[in-house]
């Protein structure tokens, strides 16, 4: 028997999304996005700490989705993107 995977979404009519490329480098502000799971700001804290120390000029911003059973709003994800030129999302438990 092969692999069976469910898809929990229950998007009827599943979205086919092409993943954006990934910078050559890591330069500029870089958008650290909590989506509230436990610990994930653990990491971004991390993160926030060793980014900097690591790639110099680089700009950390902040973000929380209001709750990780839901897809980001959408103001959210404009201010990331006005903001940002690259997003880093802690998925933790």
């Amino acid at each position: 028997m092969g692999l069976i995977v469910l898809d929990p979404t229950d998007e009827r009519q599943p979205v086919e999304r092409q993943p954006v490329p990934r910078p050559a480098r890591l330069t500029g502000v870089v958008a650290l996005l909590d989506i509230i799971k436990p610990r994930g700001d653990v990491f971004l804290d991390r993160l926030a700490e060793l980014l900097p120390q690591r790639r110099p000029g680089v700009q950390i911003v902040r973000f929380r989705k209001p709750t990780f059973t839901k897809p980001a709003p959408e103001p959210l994800l404009q201010q990331i993107a006005e903001r940002a030129g690259a997003v880093i999302e802690a998925l933790a438990d």
